[in-house]
């Protein structure tokens, strides 16, 4: 029965970094609403961390951090590759580790809330995928500040959107387009991992 569980585990988490890898390496990761682009690569990520727990939502995230490394070192990112020429050490850790404290955080969040909310199951789901974007954007954008917030590039954006200090740079550059990826991340989210997780009861 044990091996039968793992077997199911770990087919289920392969399926999700396909998934993943397919929305990060095709446009079908991208939701443009006219001007904006949503990014839809949190929504593996959660949906792993609601259905599996915070160790798969912690592999997942380092797998979406790990392509993003790999497209600041191949230069295929424009921040990415400027960053990297800053610090790769420093890269790594905006990229890749943001994104593992990403999953296991939203994993431990959820697991937080189905404990305080037993019976708000709905509500936890749609709550857990609010968290893994929002999470993204806190942890990407804080690492980013701490570590790259006084070198050239970034002072010459901040200084290209009128930021006149890190508070009011993370706002301009994150805008609109964070709240977008927000909702469609927590609605996409949260409308998968509740059936998902009823029939994972169920069998």
């Amino acid at each position: 029965m044990k091996n039968r569980t793992n077997i199911r585990w770990l087919t289920q988490l392969a399926l999700l970094v396909a998934i993943l890898l397919v929305l990060n390496y095709t446009p079908l990761g991208y939701l443009q609403i006219g001007p904006l682009s949503a990014s839809l690569l949190t929504v593996p990520v959660a949906i792993g961390a609601m259905t599996m727990g915070p160790a798969a939502g912690a592999i997942l995230g380092g797998v979406f951090g790990a392509t993003s490394f790999i497209q600041a070192l191949e230069g295929k990112s424009a921040m990415g590759s400027a960053l990297f020429q800053v610090s790769p050490f420093g890269t790594f850790v905006v990229c890749f580790v943001a994104r593992v404290l990403v999953g296991l955080c939203a994993g431990l969040i959820f697991k937080a809330l189905c404990k305080a909310l037993p019976k708000k199951e709905k509500l936890c789901c749609f709550l857990g995928g609010l968290a893994a974007p929002v999470l993204n954007t806190a942890f990407f954008m804080g690492f980013l500040v701490l570590i790259f917030y006084n070198c050239e590039y970034v002072q010459n954006l901040a200084g290209t959107l009128g930021a006149t200090n890190a508070f009011m740079f993370i706002v301009l550059l994150v805008g609109v387009q964070a709240i977008f990826e927000w909702v469609i991340c927590c609605l996409v989210a949260g409308a998968v991992s509740l059936p998902v997780r009823k029939y994972l009861k169920m069998n």
